[in-house]
C-alpha cells in the first residue's frame, strides 16, 4: 500500500536527467524526445489522422431590408449525432452575427475572440462601429496566419451585419480556415449547402419582403435537412437590419414537414388525396403532439 513516506521518497529522489533545473523533483518518465508537431512537414503527416468528420447546413443572403441568416441545429461526427440543439449562429456584437460550420470549437472560439478584438479596436480608435468588411478581414487574417504555419483549423463561416456607411447598408462575407474571404449576396456552407442552393437560386430576389425572405431561408434549410443526413434538428432564422439582429423563429424540422396549414414536405411526398375525414384526423393528431 502506498504510504506518505513513499510519496516523500519520490520527491527526494534525484532526477536521472536534468528536467527542470531543481535538485529534487519527480523522475521523468522513460520516453523519447518530445515530438514537435509544428516542425513536421504537412506532406509527411497522415491526412487520415487529421480528417475531421462534420456536417451542417448554414446559409445567409442579403435582400432590400437587410440580411437573413438561417441554420440547422444538428451536430454530427460521421454517422454519430452528438446533439440536435446546437446554436450555430454566433453573436459577435449587436450588429454582427457569425455562423458555425466546420469544427464547433474553432468557430466558437475565434468568433468570440473576434468580438473582443472589434470592441477594443472601436475603443482605441474612437469609432462608433467597425464595418463588416473590416471585421471579416480581421478574422481572415487570423485564420490565414495559422494556416501558413501549418496549424490548420476547421472553419467555414459567414460574417453578416449592418454597416453605417452610405446611410446604412447590409453586408455579407464568407471566411474559411485558409484565410479565404469573399463578399457576396448569397452563401450556403456545409454538407447540405447544395440542397439549400437549389431552393435559394429558385426563390431569391433583391426586393423580397422580410416575411418572404425568412420563409425562403427557412424552406431552403428545411429541404437540406430533409435530404442531408448530417443536417437536422431545429431550423433557426435570424434577421439583421438597421437596428441590429433579432431571432425570428426556431422551428423543428418535423413540425415543418407535417405543418397542416403550409406543409414543407416535397411535392413527391405530399398526401393531397386524403379524404376530408383522414385530413381532419391528421390535423387533430398534430394538435395533440402526435405525428401521423
Amino acid at each position: 500500500m502506498l504510504t506518505v513516506s513513499d510519496i516523500a521518497d519520490d520527491f527526494d529522489r534525484p532526477c536521472k536527467e536534468v528536467c527542470c533545473g531543481a535538485e529534487t523533483c519527480f523522475e521523468r518518465p522513460c520516453v523519447g524526445d518530445d515530438l514537435d508537431t509544428a516542425s513536421v512537414p504537412r506532406d509527411k503527416v497522415d491526412s487520415s489522422l487529421l480528417k475531421m468528420l462534420h456536417g451542417t447546413t448554414t446559409l445567409g443572403f442579403m435582400y432590400q431590408g437587410g440580411v437573413i441568416i438561417c441554420v440547422d441545429s444538428r451536430s454530427t461526427m460521421g454517422k454519430y449525432i452528438s446533439s440536435g440543439t446546437v446554436n450555430k449562429v454566433l453573436t459577435i456584437n449587436p450588429y454582427l452575427l457569425g455562423t458555425m460550420a466546420g469544427g464547433a470549437a474553432d468557430c466558437a472560439f475565434w468568433e468570440r475572440e473576434l468580438g473582443m478584438r472589434i470592441r477594443l479596436f472601436e475603443l482605441r480608435n474612437h469609432i462608433e462601429r467597425l464595418s463588416v468588411a473590416a471585421a471579416s478581414k480581421m478574422l481572415a487574417n487570423t485564420l490565414a496566419s495559422y494556416h501558413r504555419r501549418g496549424y490548420d483549423l476547421s472553419v467555414g463561416t459567414m460574417i453578416a451585419g449592418w454597416d453605417l456607411e452610405d446611410g446604412g447598408k447590409p453586408a455579407l462575407y464568407y471566411v474559411d480556415n485558409e484565410g479565404k474571404r469573399m463578399k457576396g449576396n448569397l452563401f450556403s456552407v456545409g454538407s447540405g449547402s447544395t440542397y439549400a442552393y437549389g431552393v435559394l437560386d429558385a426563390g431569391w430576389r433583391w426586393d423580397l419582403t422580410e416575411e418572404e425572405a425568412c420563409e425562403l431561408g427557412r424552406r431552403a434549410v428545411f429541404h437540406a435537412t430533409h435530404r442531408d443526413s448530417f443536417s437536422g434538428g431545429v431550423v433557426n432564422v435570424y434577421s439583421i437590419g438597421p437596428n441590429g439582429w433579432r431571432k425570428i423563429s426556431g422551428t423543428d424540422q418535423t413540425l415543418l414537414y407535417f405543418n397542416p396549414a403550409n406543409p414543407y414536405a416535397p411535392l413527391s411526398e405530399r398526401h393531397d388525396k386524403f379524404t376530408p375525414e383522414e385530413e381532419e384526423r391528421r390535423k387533430q393528431a398534430m394538435l395533440n403532439g402526435v405525428f401521423p
